[in-house]
């Protein structure tokens, strides 16, 4: 509209000056009247605009009002809406309060039976978790877990659960049955197996023991088989289902089995007495093995000594006896002083030969229990040593210390029970041998004293 203005007063401007040049120049008067005539018409041109536009802005301003007006009315109505639903809010809590009353009237003693029964689920929740009869049927808990849960009472199907999941339990602990299940290698690998479900104490592979870890649901073996009177798995998992079977069980389903593989074995318990231990063993072995030979050594001297008292007559200097007869044939002239001296001489040359390493087993008996006093004191003072340093909060700190005490008292009274044992029979077996020695040099000096008096 302003350009329209501008436009107008610069035709105008333009016209007036070429008015006042054509006056200047004398031009005509007509001109001038049209460009008055032509302002005018402008000008009401702008005044029917300006109504128009004005005309416009009312109509907008009546639109607006109305949209004010219904947007207050919508105001009041929500109002009073929200006022109904307050009202209706208050009076459905009254009503709920008075329905909950209701139902506790309602339900007597049936509250009593939902505290029962959700407490029966949660109690029997760990214990069929940890239930060996899981391994073979797993997810029976979850039954159980959501009537612990629950908030409202149990329906039928849900009490029969209850009572189906004891009953199964019970059932199955009775039961030694047979199933296909994973089972974890000690290497890590998962492989499927057969596994043998005795009772609720123990399942069984073709390879040993295994043990049910609730946590992960998963079998996994013993680290380390048990033996002795627990080792009857192979009689077990080949045994048909009417023959019975001396088989030892676990109440404690696999804890018990995991503390006795805890236990040291012979070869762990004589590790434990390091050098001490393996010196006294050593002293054992080197008795031993001297006990060993000079046995077998006065078998033989034994059994030549018995062939030459049956053959007197042609001494064999392969034996003492021979040896002691030779001196005899050798010395037949001589008086009975002088033969008796030459053979207690032969016999005092025969009896170091005898005798050889029966002293040496009796000292290395006497060694060994000392050796084991020594380790006992040894594993003592290391044992104040380290409460010393560590004190005594710990008992695991001392146990090998202490361990080496009292192993090393026993490996020596073990090593010295058997050498003087065989210090023992050494002894009497060469004993026997000088015996007979003895006894023959008698013999022969009195047959000698005989002759002579003849």
């Amino acid at each position: 509209m302003m350009k329209k203005l501008f436009k107008g007063f610069a035709v105008a401007a333009a016209l007036t000056v070429s008015a006042g040049a054509a006056l200047n120049a004398h031009a005509n008067t007509e001109a001038l009247d049209k460009i008055l005539e032509q302002v005018k018409q402008n000008r009401i041109s702008e005044g029917k605009i300006n109504k128009q536009r004005e005309q416009e802005f009312l109509n907008d301003r009546a639109d607006k009002q109305a949209l004010l007006n219904k947007a207050k009315r919508d105001l009041a109505a929500e109002k009073a809406r929200g006022d109904r639903l307050n009202e209706q809010f208050k009076q459905n809590e009254i009503t709920l309060a008075e329905k909950e009353v209701e139902l506790e009237n309602a339900k007597g003693t049936l509250g009593e039976m939902f505290g029962v029964v959700r407490r029966s689920a949660a109690d029997a929740i760990g214990s069929i978790e940890a239930s060996l009869v899981s391994a073979e049927k797993p997810g029976r808990a979850e039954v159980l877990r959501s009537l612990a849960e629950a908030k409202e009472l149990p329906t039928t199907r849900e009490l029969e659960d209850l009572w189906i999941a004891f009953q199964t339990e019970m059932t199955e602990s009775a039961k030694v049955s047979k199933f296909e299940a994973e089972v974890a290698e000690l290497s890590g690998d998962i492989n499927v197996k057969e596994v043998t479900r005795v009772g609720n104490f123990n399942l069984v592979t073709k390879d040993g023991y295994v043990i049910y870890d609730a946590e992960n649901k998963q079998i996994v073996p013993l680290g380390k088989q048990p033996g002795g009177e627990l080792g009857g798995v192979a009689s077990l998992i080949g045994a048909s289902a009417d023959q019975y079977v001396k088989f030892a069980v676990d109440p404690t389903r696999g804890s018990l089995l995991q503390l006795n593989t805890q236990r040291a074995t012979m070869e762990e318990r004589w590790h434990q007495g390091d050098t001490v231990g393996y010196i006294i063993t050593a002293l054992l072995i080197l008795g031993a093995l001297i006990a060993v030979i000079r046995m077998l050594d006065l078998f033989i001297v034994s059994g030549k000594i018995k062939a030459q008292i049956k053959n007197a007559n042609n001494p064999n200097t392969n034996n003492p006896l021979g040896r002691i007869l030779k001196v005899y044939h050798d010395n037949k002239d001589q008086d009975v002083e002088n033969l008796e001296l030459k053979l207690d001489e032969a016999i005092l040359r025969e009896t170091p030969r005898i005798e050889m390493g029966v002293n040496i087993i009796k000292i290395l008996a006497a060694i060994a229990p000392l050796l084991g006093l020594l380790g006992t004191v040894v594993g003592m003072i290391m044992t104040f040593e380290s409460i010393t340093l560590y004190g005594t909060g710990d008992p695991k700190i001392m146990a090998g210390n202490i361990s080496l005490a009292l192993v090393t008292t026993a490996l020596g009274l073990i090593a010295a029970l058997p050498l003087i044992l065989l210090h023992a029979v050494v002894a009497g077996r060469s004993k026997a041998v000088l015996h007979i020695l003895d006894e023959q040099s008698a013999g022969i000096v009195a047959a000698h004293a005989e002759k002579e008096k003849a």
